[in-house]
């Protein structure tokens, strides 16, 4: 591949010049380290009073980050030196962080650090835990936050001054193009240029570790040495040679699945990332994105990312490749490769570039094929453990020894080929002399490769190329140059041997080591063992197997052995795999077999047992242990296909009585999985054997990982049973995820916290409906040196085979009162349903206190696109059915509820759809299943994350023999809904973005182009002059003696003919509606009232007037119960008369919400409405906290309505803004062709009840009325409620009988009492201030006296057409 040049060129640099414009801000500091970390790792929760804090000598001070792009920048005025600890993965660091009582810059000893908790803010700077709030980071959302003991200390004194070293060509390069504009503050304290972006703080606010390739700190993650690409690029540049590059960006809801729908770290639209841009090219195209340089990274560093692919990457043959690279000296290698499936969704990307002893420099690119319009987003660059350990002398324990830093270091990490002290001292030749080893670069050494197919090879990266599976480079020298041994599938049948590699004959000991670096990548089948052969008997002492990942892992065995005994490694790669090694290293206890003459001999050696005959079963075959061979996808699939079962045994279902039941051991750390016994016979959650973490011989803290073998197809209703038990304190967990290989998914399906004490039960953990191959993979972290502990033990697969039918699988009558029937959740994504009870968005449907189904777009741990509920294949279906349900879509910014159906084998069908709020109220939803011939069927309800502020919710849901009848309301957007055209080609369903006839350019349902509606042409050459095109509904049944017939519609400029709308009763048509002509080209509302005495149908019918063209639409009908309101009029009992939220992406989608008087938590609002007064009244609302970044106004839209001379404008509105946080107002404002003006505001305020506002109405064109929400400040926390608008055209304002008054708020009695008496003293003054008055002798009149034209009763507010003037209180010496 073609690296970008690198100019590695030194010169000498004035100190000042690496600071050239780069401004100061002050920053708190984050720890450079977590101790045994974890990647992938659950989110702690945060309750609101765990807010982020520093203290230091002016007492508590408040801090904040900010980037380019922030308009929050505030200094943090720390103190000079503080010690810090380091934060969990997810969270956020809080507490005291000063030193009481010790000079500035002590350094504390060992065992004296403090616990901290881990905390989170959002980027919105919401406090956590608030309505709506977008969760941070992780897969889950245990239940307490998490403390961890680290250390941090600052360098200090002249450590911590710049010593005008010389510093590298091409940091100062990188420094002056990639930095913003000057809110980042970098280097505050002049450090040395070695010192900076060392993965160390060495100024007191850790600003030399800003702009290198991270930030010091993620404030929405919590984590430190991390880049969320929120307040910036963090010094990552685009280097690309072509139109194919790299920039900053957003989510777009509006090109839904082309991109990513959300950021990673915040989950919703308004977060950032890096993303690539690009048309697709004729050729190959590599798009480069390179960070500042780093100076170096400890043995121990982690660097981990997250991915989103989409666009031709998931279909095509030839997929795009994304790789990590790590640029130091003169040697380019490869850290990470993206596999070659990768499903939906963020993925997260692991890399380990092990100990770099000199500056570097990390380049990610996406390569794509001609053609391919890939798009890559990459997100949440974090460095873990990646700083060296501060010199400084520690107290060693006995196992461990001390670096010539300071530093303890285990005894067996000593002379293992990885500088682990940082610098060389654990690797000291004198210190080393005695150790054997061999890095292949001159050879075998001692080591015999036995002959045969396949075989042990050494060679290396550069040779071997770039293949997936293939090591990157070697582990002696990190180089692509370096040699190491390998073994890779080269049978043409796919068949897997073993390569086999002996050493010498050893003599018998108690204390001969091997420590080893495996690399097994690209199978999940590949294994690597290490033996010990004495009389030709083999005795097994470690196996490794599965994909490890492209990194170098430790491994070591002890050997006490009692014989002579030669040292047996043997690898199978599988599939596509290759297994490999490096740095073997013999301790000196390994001591070779000598004559007399003291010369080594081979003669009295063993010999190595020969190899096992060749299985007579395939590549594509296993066998059982009768010896017959079945198809490898047979092989655990929760069924027995050997006779004897044996197929079934090793499949992860186990008590691990007899071993460990086919997991195995894929951990890269210091932790690992193991198979031990109980000690404790009173113990009975783990009996006998069990599954536990030990000490494990990797280098880096990451989680210990076990995986079953490949599993699967499964039911929708599979789920694996386990026992559980884990000691430890907050910062250990278990977990369950399961990795999907046909997705290219991995997701957390179960976890569960330490919390200080023991935690053990019994856990069901549903996997759900999944193809074949799929693995569970066990997570755990503890601290063994502190007695914590983790075990699991029995586990058993319930529900599994997908053949199998659970009973109840046919119940899809359900109102999950007591379960979820015949419905199941679908757990290949983290965007759930949940079965809840009312907790804040409302109850259920069914008894009002009982169960329902719900999901949430903005809990936490939510990154998925779809959430769906699905059913078992149900039996063909030989007549129709309806199936009904009651559906809630709830919130400012939620997204959408699908119905569909699935043919055996066919593709998904969409029944039924809904988007965006339809208010805090159960809405009736229904679809007929049509039948099926000889098909099994199964049904999905889907919920989509397009939006992400609000809830979804299903209840009640049944299954009926018969066709749904008509349809009381209908988009369009699946089907006609019935509706008939009375000749072919004349009525069409259509959008704009598929439709072969003139239309509108978006539908009235989404506002989108693909949005649908029904259209008539209606252009002479497709409806000549009075020819009709008549579209009949289905009959539809009376329930009510008035019913309201509500409808949308468009009609072309020009000439586009008349639309009639008739009902047709008992065979007698009636027209009741019609219009032939219409300003511009918007939708408008229609409606008709009904008073039917029996069955009726609606009728539209088209008439072609003759022009060259036109066309004429409809769009959103609706029939309800009760007569139609007058336009622009609703007292929202019914539902919300034509009043919208414009869906503008500026503005967010931001809806206002419809509801009851009901107090809801999550949707507050008064507690009565205005027209009933009473809790059951409705009214629309909307909730202030949400406006901030997203957008700063929410819109309430009229229908679209005929000029106005002498128009009047009523309303009801309730406000409850406290005061100090009053920020925004309420207006009125008509908007026509001539543009917006204001006719009415209210500044924001905190009121004791409904108030009226009456506002005159006049324009000369057609018009809509707005309620509009603005904030001029952020934040605005509060409620505004809108009730009983009533737009009138027949009477001004003036001469209304009833002009609304400001509402008493309710109270108790005595309040009321006391008030009475009040008024009836101040009665008694002014009327006796009036007698005196009139009594009083008065001098001419001043003037005549003129009517005021002001409402009455309305807080002093005189409305005038462009602006709201407060009339003043007279004061004294005004005319009266």
């Amino acid at each position: 591949m073609a690296w970008p040049p690198r100019p590695w060129q030194r010169c000498q640099l004035l100190p000042q010049d690496c600071q050239h414009g780069r401004k100061k801000w002050r920053f708190p500091l984050l720890s450079q380290r977590v101790p045994l970390d974890h990647a992938s790792w659950p989110h702690p929760n945060q309750s609101s009073t765990q807010r982020p804090s520093v203290v230091g000598k002016g007492g508590l001070k408040k801090w904040g980050v900010v980037g380019k792009s922030s308009q929050r920048s505030r200094d943090a005025q720390l103190p000079a030196c503080l010690v810090m600890l380091a934060a969990v993965p997810g969270g956020r660091t809080t507490g005291d962080l000063s030193q009481p009582n010790k000079p500035p810059c002590h350094k504390p000893t060992a065992g004296t650090e403090k616990l901290i908790t881990a905390g989170l803010k959002s980027n919105a700077g919401q406090v956590p835990g608030s309505r709506f709030q977008p969760w941070a980071h992780g897969v889950a959302s245990p239940v307490d936050p998490v403390p961890l003991r680290a250390q941090f200390y600052p360098r200090c004194g002249q450590e911590a001054e710049m010593a005008g070293q010389v510093v590298f060509a091409l940091l100062l390069l990188l420094a002056r193009t990639v930095l913003p504009g000057g809110s980042t503050v970098i280097n505050s304290c002049s450090s040395a240029a070695k010192q900076l972006c060392d993965f160390v703080c060495n100024c007191s606010d850790c600003s030399d570790e800003n702009q290198c390739g991270y930030l010091r700190g993620s404030a929405v993650l919590g984590t430190p040495f991390t880049c969320d690409f929120e307040e910036g690029d963090c010094g990552w540049q685009d280097v690309s040679t072509s139109t194919y590059r790299w920039v900053r960006g957003q989510a777009n809801l509006a090109t839904w699945n082309t991109g990513p729908h959300s950021d990673h770290t915040v989950g919703t639209n308004l977060g950032w990332f890096m993303v690539t841009v690009s048309p697709p090219a004729k050729t190959t195209a590599t798009a480069w994105l390179r960070s500042p340089v780093m100076q170096e990274a400890a043995t121990t560093c982690e660097i981990s990312a997250w991915f989103h692919l989409s666009g031709c990457g998931l279909n095509q043959t030839e997929q795009p490749v994304l790789r990590l690279a790590m640029v130091y000296g003169d040697e380019v290698v490869g850290l990470w490769q993206s596999p070659e499936r990768t499903g939906e969704g963020w993925h997260q990307l692991v890399a380990y570039p092990g100990r770099v002893a000199e500056q570097f420099q990390l380049i990610f690119s996406l390569t794509q094929p001609p053609a391919c319009g890939a798009e890559l987003a990459l997100d949440d660059i974090i460095f873990r453990n990646c700083g060296l350990q501060e010199p400084g002398q520690q107290d060693c324990g006995v196992e461990e020894s001390s670096c010539n830093r300071g530093s303890c270091l285990a005894k067996h990490r000593f002379c293992d080929s990885t500088d682990d002290c940082g610098d060389g001292s654990d690797e000291n030749k004198v210190r080393c002399e005695n150790f054997t080893r061999c890095s292949f670069e001159e050879g075998l050494c001692l080591w015999e490769v036995e002959d045969g197919q396949p075989k042990w090879e050494r060679n290396t990266s550069l040779s071997l190329g770039t293949t997936y599976s293939i090591p990157t480079r070697d582990h002696s020298n990190n180089s692509r140059a370096g040699f190491f041994l390998h073994v890779g599938n080269s049978s043409a049948a796919g068949a897997s041997g073993t390569a086999r590699l002996s050493s010498p004959t050893f003599q018998a000991t108690n204390s001969c080591s091997l420590v080893l670096y495996c690399h097994l990548h690209g199978s999940a089948t590949s294994s690597l063992s290490i033996s010990y052969v004495t009389n030709s008997t083999k005795h097994l002492v470690t196996e490794r197997m599965g994909d490890l990942g492209s990194s170098w892992v430790r491994e070591r065995v002890d050997f006490n052995v009692a014989a002579k005994f030669k040292v047996l490694i043997e690898g199978v790669a599988s599939g596509t795999g290759t297994v490999a090694i490096d740095d073997l290293i013999l301790s000196p206890g390994c001591v070779q077999g000598k004559l007399e003459g003291g010369q080594p001999s081979d003669k009295t050696l063993t010999t190595l047992p020969s190899q096992p005959h060749a299985s007579r079963c395939t590549a594509e075959e296993v066998a059982c242990d009768s010896g017959d061979c079945i198809s490898a996808e047979l092989a655990c699939d929760f069924t027995e296909k050997c006779a004897d079962g044996s197929d079934e045994k090793h499949c992860g279902a186990t008590t691990f009585e007899e071993g460990a039941g086919g997991w195995h051991d894929i951990s890269v750390g210091q932790l690992r999985w193991g198979v031990q016994k109980t000690t404790n016979a009173t113990n009975t959650i783990l009996t006998g054997a069990f599954l536990a973490l030990q000490a494990g011989e990797g280098q880096v803290m990451a989680a210990a990982k076990a995986r079953t073998p490949l599993l699967g197809p499964s039911s929708p209703a599979c789920a694996m049973e386990m026992s559980y038990r884990i000691h430890s304190g907050p910062q250990g967990f278990l977990a369950v995820s399961i990795a999907d290989h046909t997705a290219g998914t991995t997701h957390l399906a179960w976890h569960i916290q330490g919390h200080g004490g023991t935690a053990e039960g019994h856990v069901n953990i549903p996997l759900g409906e999944r193809t074949r191959p799929f693995q569970v993979e066990l997570l755990g972290l503890v601290d063994l040196q502190v007695l914590a502990s983790a075990a699991i033990d029995n586990v058993t697969f319930v529900q599994c085979h997908p053949d199998v039918k659970p009973p109840g699988a046919t119940e899809l009558s359900c109102n999950f009162e007591r379960g979820m029937c015949g419905w199941y959740q679908d757990q290949s994504s983290d965007f759930r349903w949940v079965h809840v009870t009312e907790q804040g968005q409302g109850s259920d449907h069914t008894t009002g206190s009982g169960h329902f189904l719900a999901v949430d777009p903005s809990v936490p741990w939510s990154r998925g696109q779809r959430a769906q509920l699905v059913t078992y294949y149900q039996e063909p279906a030989t007549a129709p059915r309806c199936l009904s349900f009651w559906y809630r879509l709830a919130g400012p910014q939620i997204g959408t509820l699908n119905l569909k159906m699935q043919l055996e084998g066919g593709k998904e069908m969409v029944l039924w759809t809904r988007r965006g709020t339809q208010g805090s109220i159960w809405h009736q939803g229904q679809a007929t299943l049509t039948t099926t011939g000889q098909q099994q069927y199964r049904l999905a309800f889907e919920a989509l994350r397009d939006g992400f502020l609000g809830d979804v919710a299903l209840d009640d849901l049944a299954l009926t023999v018969g066709s749904c009848g008509a349809e009381l309301s209908c988009s369009f957007e699946v089907d006609a809904c019935g509706l008939a055209a009375s000749e072919q080609h004349t009525w069409l369903r259509q959008s704009n973005s598929t439709g072969s006839t003139a239309g509108p350019s978006a539908d009235h349902t989404t506002g989108t182009a693909t949005g649908h509606y029904m259209v008539v042409s209606t252009g002479r050459g497709s409806l000549p002059a009075g020819h009709a095109a008549a579209l009949t509904s289905q009959p539809y049944q009376p329930s009510a003696p008035t019913q309201c017939l509500a409808f949308w519609y468009q009609l072309s400029t020009g000439t586009p003919g008349s639309l009639g709308v008739f009902v047709e009763q008992s065979g007698v048509r009636r027209k009741v509606m019609s219009v032939s002509a219409m300003e511009g080209d918007a939708w408008h509302r229609g409606h008709v009232t009904v008073q039917p005495d029996g069955d009726w149908q609606a009728i539209f019918e088209a008439v072609g007037a003759g022009g060259s063209r036109g066309y004429i639409a409809l769009d959103d009908l609706h029939v309800l119960d009760g007569a139609c309101p007058e336009p622009a009029s609703c007292d929202f009992e019914r539902d919300m008369c034509g009043w919208n939220s414009p869906l503008d992406p500026l503005l967010h989608n931001f809806a206002w919400g419809w509801k009851s008087g009901v107090p809801l938590a999550k949707y507050p609002g008064p507690e009565q409405d205005h027209t009933l007064g009473t809790r059951d009244g409705h009214y629309v609302h909307f909730d202030t906290s949400v406006l901030g970044p997203g957008g700063t106004t929410a819109r309430l839209e009229s229908q679209h309505l005929p000029a106005a001379a002498d128009s009047c404008l009523r309303f009801w509105y309730h406000m409850d803004i406290p005061e100090h946080l009053s920020r925004g107002e309420l207006r009125v404002r008509l908007q026509s062709v001539a543009g917006q003006r204001t006719v009415w505001s209210m500044a924001g305020h905190q009121s004791q009840g409904w108030q009226g506002g009456v506002v005159p109405v006049q324009s000369p064109s057609e018009f809509q009325i707005i309620f509009e929400i603005t904030m001029w400040r952020w934040p605005m926390e509060g409620t505004v409620a809108l009730d009983d608008i009533v737009y009138s055209t027949r009477e001004g304002c003036h001469s209304s009988p009833e002009v609304p008054v400001e509402e008493k708020s309710s109270g108790s009695f005595v309040a009321e009492v006391v008030l009475g008496l009040l008024l009836a003293v101040i009665i008694v003054a002014l009327v006796a201030t009036g007698g005196w008055y009139w009594l009083k002798p008065r001098g001419p009149a001043s003037g005549t006296p003129v009517e005021s034209n002001a409402p009455q009763g309305f807080d002093n507010i005189t409305f005038r057409d462009d602006k709201v003037i407060i009339s003043p209180e007279p004061k004294e010496g005004d005319d009266i």
